[in-house]
């Protein structure tokens, strides 16, 4: 160590001892300062779960998935058993976002003008004058889906996939973004629709909501007791269109699209990846829309993991939510007890995960 040229030494100078402590405090508040800019960059939704979790207690895959369906522009279908707060995520979610809400009630009555709109006829004018429906929201919640007939169910194919309504000779633009959660109840067969498989297809991912542990559910009986804190709006719709642009931005290899169409194929030929077990228990596999939701849900959620590449682990992550309502099995699995989620993991075992070189 140089000698100060005051004639003191550094290490019994109080204030240059008081400087370095200075200098390292402002140093590591810049660190500090940094490390938060760039979670804040690389997780923008991190703010929007927090605010759900003071409402939400658990669920967080569903949350997670939530809002990769966001920043992928895809829908959701959330399936769940009735009392584990499938409506209440999607309500609390609509709130810290901002934008325009709406929620539907789907009952047996409803017909498919109670949800894109209609045409009015005003007597006194002569003319008819177009009515839209609630569907023209940022997030649309159509609460129990499967309660309505399929003529109702079939009335968003076309603002799911192409985000427009047609009424009558006019064809109307949903505002953006616009993402639909429907949610509906596995348990009950009175009173209940099937999806059709061409709706089902729509949704880019379709959660299982299971029980809370015990140490959920005690927490859930407390928030219970007190009144539900007021949510914070916390992004707009505005940011979330920004963010599906740097979302663009991450970079997938092209292995890993070739993992998700090896993927997706062996849904349609197990026998292909040594399955042929499995032939006779799928009618049908999952369409080229797997495949276009497993890249995009992999760069959505690498985004919102703080990352600017996906990873296979992405993939595989959200694999069982992206096929397990685009395998359409025979009469056979179920007589025999199977389920879409148990042929699919032998699926993804018997795939070979690509070995994704970073450079950089």
């Amino acid at each position: 160590m140089s000698p100060d040229p005051s004639g003191a030494s550094p290490g019994n100078d109080p204030w240059s001892r008081a400087s370095v402590e200075q200098a390292q405090q402002t140093q590591a508040a810049r660190q500090a300062s940094a490390a938060d800019t760039n979670n804040a960059v690389a997780n923008p939704l991190e703010q929007v779960l927090f605010e759900v979790k003071r409402t939400i207690v658990g669920q967080d895959v569903l949350l997670e998935r939530m809002a990769v369906a966001m920043l992928a522009g895809g829908h959701l279908l959330v399936e769940g058993v009735p009392g584990l707060a499938k409506t209440l995520a999607v309500k609390s979610l609509a709130g810290a976002i901002g934008g325009q809400f709406q929620r539907i009630q789907f009952t047996p009555d409803l017909v498919p003008a109670d949800l894109v709109g209609t045409r009015v006829y005003h007597q006194r004018t002569g003319e008819f004058e177009v009515s839209l429906g609630p569907v023209f929201a940022n997030l649309l919640l159509a609460d129990e889906i499967n309660r309505a007939p399929a003529k109702v169910q079939s009335a968003l194919l076309e603002v799911m996939q192409e985000r427009q309504v047609t009424i009558g000779r006019e064809t109307f633009r949903v505002p953006e973004p616009f993402l639909v959660m429907a949610t509906q109840n596995p348990i009950e067969s009175d009173g209940t629709y099937p999806l059709p498989e061409a709706q089902v297809d729509r949704f880019m991912m379709k959660v299982v909501v299971g029980y809370p542990s015990p140490h959920e559910e005690h927490a859930i009986v407390d928030r219970a007791l007190v009144p539900s804190p007021a949510l914070q709006v916390m992004l707009s719709p505005e940011d979330l269109v920004a963010m599906r642009g740097q979302v663009d931005q991450v970079y997938v290899d092209p292995a890993i699209v070739d993992y998700a169409v090896r993927l997706v194929a062996a849904t349609r030929s197990p026998a292909s990846v040594g399955l042929g077990d499995l032939d006779r228990y799928v009618t049908y596999g999952a369409s080229p829309r797997a495949t276009i939701a497993l890249v995009l849900g992999g760069r959505a959620l690498a985004f919102l993991r703080g990352r600017d590449y996906v990873l296979p682990h992405d993939v595989d992550e959200l694999a069982l939510d992206v096929l397990r309502h685009r395998v359409v099995l025979s009469y056979e699995a179920l007589a025999d007890g199977l389920d879409a989620d148990t042929v699919l993991v032998r699926v993804l075992r018997a795939v070979p995960s690509p070995d994704v070189v970073l450079q950089g």
